[in-house]
């Protein structure tokens, strides 16, 4: 009799004639879920990849990228040996090599380039938002720290978010992802689950399901905008005056509760003169939105209870970034939503369970120099002195994902700069590198992962042997510590050290780091309140509508508008959202379908374009080349053209990033991709 295929304790599964052994892991993508994962395996072959309950919010289903990882782990473009290059820049003209070979040559390069320029002409680029605490910011930061090398600014993503957040509300947690489903109407503000964060719908749905309302605030009708009480299509770039205007309203209209706000926020009468500036006409005329919509927006909200506000990270693209994600989350803080289940708002978990690594990587941080990596092209324009003649990239992909592609090409194709670029498959950046090292993916090494929306930490072992001759990050730079004689006897480099010094130094509540170590999973349940069972976690323990720094940061504007850059030559706002197919540029190397610049049929027609003609979408920055696809799902003005393509899926090897400037957002030094102002022509 074959014992049952969801088996998850790495017992023997007879199906026909195979034997398989199904083993425990646990997805470290950039995304909210975190999902726990049952992974079949016939030797060292991925048979499947199927959800599991050990994470109750994951119930048994996961997503299609990861249900398809395999595809990504044993794929044709998957690295295998170390690789020196023997062509141009730019060719993917390399030799295999042994990794002795490798690490001798990058030892060498690196502490030659720190005696003759210093070690801040060595520059570590990484993001690392699908890493654990193992692959990310430990051994690796080790090192770096103690070359001296510069420090990277990871500012694409999440920044301005994460400022406002910390100045309003400090470290706290939001709503659990599971408690939407208690809440009698959810605003999704820039965020769209169906495509990142799937298991936020059945929540939803089970919601819907006994009358609850829903608000989608979002530039494109997405799939749960389709079937939303109320769908918004601003402006890109708008949400501060729409945020401010709501706010305005609900003191107007005797919706604020002043007794909450008496008793829990602060810088309440400076954040309502801010708001006082905007009347719901006047921000339903810049959004470019009905009044009768907005009007119901705002009565909808006051209104409901439990109401729940889940922000995305999609507001921040732009110069009015940070303003406007504070202006959001100070809305449940006035209408008084907080109290009950399923009342408040989610912006980012992470701080939950949170993960201290210092302890890990065994060195205090130098002041060495900063370099923001929105502004990495313009920091590789030259090797000057004080410029940059190292580059370590790994965790990343920054020629599909940073700001002002163009100038990023124009830096990695410099013959003076040694690039080393380790990845787990070949990238459009790895092909410009001086040297490959080939990584293993997360079903290969030890990881160890804190989750920003499940409120979770899991750690997950191998499942299968390293591909090829890959290896993990943290044996990878232990073993460049060695060689560049930094390593020191007490540094903890193994997988089991590594962990323990986290979790040894990470503040959690009690029994959870037992119940990690035991189970390979910890996590705060669901079903605690803000403002009952949690806090605002600033220095005064109340919320702060106006954060003194925040305004400082932002030259005096925090809360005030800054106009649309749009002009008569680049009039079309261009927005770059994410691929239900990938995480960021991940798995970018499996698609091979022609990418499509997606426009609303009268933008097309005024310009006398037609579904599926090639055109190209243009400003001063650069252009691409592609077909067009006309779509009523996005709004007039606005066309959209996927985050994270690849080179091989536009005619140009161009993508969105080569019309999107390194200019920066209002607060926290964040990325303006929703910024890009464009034109589209057709192309003979």
């Amino acid at each position: 009799m074959p014992l049952p295929a969801n088996d998850t304790l790495g017992r023997p599964v007879l199906l026909g004639r195979q034997v398989l052994e199904i083993r425990p892991s646990a997805c470290p993508l950039d995304c909210p879920d975190a999902c726990s994962l049952a992974v079949s395996v016939e030797g060292d072959r991925i048979v499947s990849i199927d959800g599991d309950h050990r994470n109750p919010l994951t119930a048994g289903f996961i997503c299609s990228k990861v249900r398809n990882f395999a595809r990504h782990a044993q794929c044709d473009e998957r690295l295998s040996d170390p690789l020196v290059r023997t062509g141009a820049k730019g060719s993917g003209d390399f030799a295999k090599v042994s990794w002795d070979v490798a690490l001798d040559l990058v030892a060498t390069r690196l502490r030659d380039i720190a005696k003759r320029h210093g070690g801040e002409a060595i520059v570590p680029l990484c993001y690392g938002g699908s890493n654990g605490a193992l692959t990310q910011d430990g051994v690796d930061a080790r090192m770096f720290r103690r070359l001296g090398a510069s420090r990277l600014a990871r500012t694409v993503c999440a920044a301005p978010s994460g400022s406002a957040a910390m100045g309003l509300y400090g470290k706290m947690p939001g709503i659990a992802l599971a408690d939407y489903e208690h809440s009698a109407l959810t605003v999704l503000w820039g965020c769209n689950p169906s495509a990142s964060g799937i298991h936020l719908v059945p929540p939803l749905q089970r919601a819907r399901a006994r009358g609850a309302k829903l608000i989608v605030i979002d530039p494109r009708r997405t799939p749960l905008a389709r079937h939303a009480d109320v769908h918004l299509a601003l402006r890109p770039g708008t949400d501060l005056v729409v945020a401010l205007a709501l706010a305005r309203w609900l003191f107007d209209h005797g919706h604020a509760d002043l007794e909450f706000l008496e008793r829990h926020a602060t810088g309440v009468e400076a954040f309502r003169e801010r708001a006082q500036a905007w009347t719901l006409d006047r921000a339903a005329a810049v959004a470019e939105v009905d009044i009768g919509d907005l009007e119901r927006v705002a009565q909808l909200y006051a209104e409901a209870s439990p109401a729940a506000i889940r922000c995305g990270w999609g507001p921040e693209r732009n110069r009015n970034g940070g303003s406007a994600i504070a202006a959001i989350l100070a809305l449940p803080a006035v209408a008084g939503k907080f109290g009950v289940l399923g009342g408040g708002y989610t912006m980012s978990n992470g701080r939950a369970l949170a993960l201290d690594g210092e302890a890990s990587i065994a060195q205090s941080e130098p002041p060495t120099r900063e370099i923001n990596m929105n502004q990495v092209g313009r920091a590789l324009a030259v090797g000057r002195a004080g410029g940059v003649f190292g580059l370590f990239v790994y965790n990343c992909n920054p020629l599909a994902t940073l700001p002002d592609q163009n100038a990023v090409r124009r830096g990695l194709a410099r013959t003076d700069l040694f690039t080393i670029v380790f990845d787990q498959v070949m990238t459009d950046t790895a092909r410009f590198a001086d040297v490959v090292l080939p990584a293993t993916t997360f079903l290969e090494h030890d990881e160890l992962r804190s989750s920003y929306g499940a409120m979770t930490v899991q750690r997950s072992r191998p499942v299968v042997a390293p591909f090829g001759q890959s290896r993990p990050n943290y044996t990878v730079f232990a073993q460049l510590c060695e060689r560049l004689g930094l390593a020191r006897p007490d540094d903890p480099t193994s997988s089991d050290a590594l962990v323990a010094a986290i979790v040894d130094h990470s503040a959690w509540p009690p029994g959870a780091a037992a119940a990690l170590m035991a189970d390979d999973l910890t996590q705060v349940p669901a079903g605690r309140v803000q403002f009952v069972d949690v806090f605002a976690r600033t220095p005064d323990q109340k919320i702060n509508l106006f954060p003194e720094a925040l305004d400082a940061e932002a030259g005096g504007n925090l809360y005030r508008y800054q106009d649309d850059p749009g002009t008569p030559r680049h009039p079309l706002v261009l927005v770059s959202p994410a691929l239900a197919r990938q995480v960021s540029s991940t798995f970018g190397q499996l698609d091979r379908r022609p990418a499509a610049l997606h426009m609303n049929p009268s933008d097309a027609a005024s310009r006398g374009l037609v579904d599926g003609g090639r055109i190209r979408v243009f400003n001063e920055l650069g252009e691409v080349h592609c077909s067009v696809v006309l779509d009523d799902d996005l709004r007039p003005g606005v066309v959209c053209l996927p985050k994270g393509l690849w080179s091989h899926r536009t005619q140009n090897g161009a993508t969105a990033n080569a019309l999107c400037s390194d200019a920066l957002a209002d607060l926290g030094g964040g990325a303006t991709f929703n910024d890009a102002r464009v034109q589209v022509e057709a192309v003979p």
